[in-house]
């Protein structure tokens, strides 16, 4: 290739505005369906993670606070009252459905009944699993947006990016012209498909594992305190016996 020649090319490659913006509005329709789709995917995604972070940080301090007053030694009934029916956090939940249980048998006379003293851990234990199913589901609750994002944002990247690489041998196939400076923007359209769908992936996925695996250290403090206070509450029923 002469200078002349290669003066020309260069000219006409940086006619093409590369920038992502230009990027953006030089694609075909069906690639900036695929681009808007994984920014909103992505957007969607970090506000998951965001809210999920912050409750997590809230829940593990609040469990601290609950834990403190509840092995302070003071009388469970006068936490029960100062906690009341809208508890906060789900340790508390599960406190306060045992103790709403405890406190419906005893006002029936059940806990002093040698037959109910059997079946009544059995029940408290069983609403208390109950209570924390239904916390865990609440705090899972679009966990597995960041799922499907994370496993699906790369593969619909590459469709838009295969579609953009179609559309580019078309323009050589209709212009008969190889240069670069024809390839290059339709190849620069479909890689940024694929790192748009990479961007909404990658976080996705990390923070996947990370809230996921908070969310198994929380349930097994959840179900160790369950254990602890059923322990509790059957300890008191055989010292009524």
């Amino acid at each position: 290739m002469d200078p002349v020649q290669s003066v020309q090319l260069a000219g006409s490659i940086a006619e093409h505005d590369l920038s992502m913006w230009a990027l953006f509005l030089r694609a075909d329709f069906i690639v900036k369906t695929v681009m808007v789709a994984l920014l909103i995917a992505s957007f969607w995604c970090w506000a998951i993670i965001f809210d999920k972070l912050m409750r997590m940080r809230a829940l593990w301090q609040r469990a601290e606070q609950f834990e403190e007053s509840f092995w302070s030694g003071g009388s469970l009934e006068e936490l029960y009252d100062r906690i009341g029916s809208r508890p906060v956090d789900p340790m508390s939940a599960i406190f306060v459905s045992a103790m709403r249980e405890w406190r419906r048998s005893a006002a029936k006379g059940l806990a002093d009944r040698e037959s109910s003293r059997v079946s009544l851990p059995q029940r408290i234990d069983r609403v208390m699993h109950v209570t924390l199913g239904r916390e865990m589901d609440t705090l899972e609750r679009n966990l597995g947006v960041l799922a499907s994002v994370g496993s699906t944002a790369p593969f619909i990247g590459l469709f838009g990016t295969v579609w953009g690489i179609m559309n580019s041998f078309q323009s050589i196939a209709a212009t008969k012209n190889t240069s670069l400076a024809v390839v290059a923007p339709g190849i620069a359209e479909a890689l940024f498909a694929t790192a748009l769908g990479l961007v909404a992936a990658i976080p996705a996925v990390i923070a996947y594992n990370k809230i996921s695996n908070d969310l198994d250290r929380y349930s097994k403090r959840l179900e160790n305190f369950s254990g602890e206070f059923g322990a509790i509450l059957s300890r008191q029923l055989e010292e009524k016996a």
